[in-house]
């Protein structure tokens, strides 16, 4: 006969962080907001097309707000009061993300741009032929 084996559910952590990371970045298509510990933990995230956004209406600076107060409040259970933002894209949500984050309740500490410039790397292809 087998034992009856008590099943215990792990409980998650409860992570207080007051001093957080939020990343944002922003294509052409979605803008994309992660909020983490320093360290690098993700507390939460959320997108424009998570936020209910389809098609060309998630590349527009009110889905980029709506996705960043969506991830703040995912995130509030964590004690999230001050932020560090790293904005990452040329898309058209970049600021208005940060206004987001902003209406939230969050005070911004830093704003840093991590957009990767290219400094003539690789080849590029042949001229297409007409």
């Amino acid at each position: 006969m087998a034992k009856d084996k008590k099943v215990v559910k792990k409980k998650a952590k409860k992570r207080v962080c007051p001093e957080c990371h939020a990343y944002v970045q922003a294509t052409y298509n979605n803008t994309i907001i992660t909020i983490t510990e320093p360290e690098g933990d993700v507390i939460s995230w959320s997108s424009a097309g998570s936020s209910g956004f389809k098609g060309s209406r998630k590349s527009t600076p009110y889905a980029a707000q709506v996705a960043a107060e969506n991830a703040v409040t995912k995130g509030q259970v964590s004690g999230i009061e001050k932020v560090h933002v790293f904005v990452k894209g040329v898309g058209p949500g970049r600021e208005q993300a940060i206004r987001g984050l902003n209406a939230s309740g969050l005070q911004i500490i830093s704003i840093t741009d991590k957009t990767p410039v290219a400094h003539n790397g690789c080849r590029l292809k042949k001229a297409r032929r007409n």
